[in-house]
């Protein structure tokens, strides 16, 4: 009844704005313009373990619960030296072209230079399947995220925040090949420093090629920020709104296609990826070109097989 399986995953990302540095090296502080000092260049390490378990529940439903834990250091700044711990509990069933998903998820972060941030998130996922080649997916989220005030960090708590996300989507299989898929999403923040709170529309565009050599997927997200107050400490004239394009390709290989000897099982991945970030604002700190390469290893094991 049980499968238990293990995730074991080591990367780095190599970040070309990597605190989003306006276009113009520039921002707005108190209503005047400074110069933008902070690091631009930088790159990340990570790595992660999971542990899952899943059980089958009758014939047509099971239930899966993850643990997993991931450290990240950083080279030049410290916003990203972090080490992580998530706890995941998810059931899928079946009726009829429906597959419902939901879920439970819990995370604590401990930022090397910043306060203790704890999240829970609870949703649910649907797949609806109309035919061979159609289907559609819908879901929801709620996000409950908190920081830890301390003498240290006597004002972490004004980023706890609440927010709700609604998605849908469409997915279109051409072949063995070639998939597409289309989502719209629109997201309410509420945090307890009122700058903070806004609303967002997304619309996400992704082609998936699952060639004999490679899989690729292609991306391209448009995304509105609207925000609902003005932030004096940065420009108390404007309120702000922004609009980021964000278009990345990614490309994974199993290992086994190189070197079958040392990957027999082909469950050993190499993905590399790259990302490009414009974003358009009223305020000058979030007018900013920004883009990123990532690669990443990640290999499978079954416990219990």
């Amino acid at each position: 009844l049980w499968n238990f399986y293990a995730d074991v995953s080591l990367g780095g990302t190599f970040n070309q704005n990597v605190n989003n540095v306006s276009k113009t090296r520039t921002k707005q502080s108190s209503d005047n313009i400074v110069e933008f000092g902070t690091a631009k260049y930088d790159h990340t390490l990570s790595e992660s373990i999971g542990v899952t378990a899943t059980r089958s529940v009758g014939e047509v439903s099971s239930l899966m619960f993850n643990l997993s834990g991931t450290a990240s250091q950083q080279d030049v700044d410290t916003t990203d030296d972090y080490e992580s711990l998530g706890l995941t509990f998810a059931f899928d069933t079946s009726i009829d072209k429906h597959t419902l998903s939901p879920y439970l998820m819990l995370s604590r972060t401990d930022y090397a230079t910043d306060a203790i941030s704890m999240s829970t998130m609870v949703g649910f996922g649907n797949y609806y399947l109309i035919n061979d080649s159609h289907s559609i997916n819908y879901g929801y989220f709620y996000i409950d995220s908190k920081s830890n005030t301390t003498t240290s960090h006597t004002t972490a708590d004004e980023t706890n925040a609440k927010a709700h996300n609604i998605s849908v989507g469409y997915d279109f299989i051409l072949n063995q090949i070639i998939s597409t898929s289309l989502g719209l999403g629109y997201g309410n923040s509420d945090a307890k420093d009122k700058t903070n709170d806004f609303e967002n529309f997304d619309l996400d565009l992704r082609l998936n090629l699952a060639l004999p050599f490679a899989y690729f997927s292609i991306g391209n997200l448009v995304s509105l920020n609207e925000y609902s107050s003005k932030d004096p400490s940065i420009n108390s004239q404007l309120l702000r709104s922004d609009l980021t394009n964000t278009s990345d390709i990614m490309v994974t290989k199993a290992i086994g296609d190189f070197f079958p000897s040392i990957d027999p099982d082909r469950n050993t991945f190499i993905t590399l990826s790259y990302e490009k970030v414009f974003s358009e604002s009223n305020i000058l700190n979030y007018d900013y070109i920004s883009d990123s390469f990532a690669i990443g290893f990640n290999k499978s094991f079954h416990l219990n097989k």
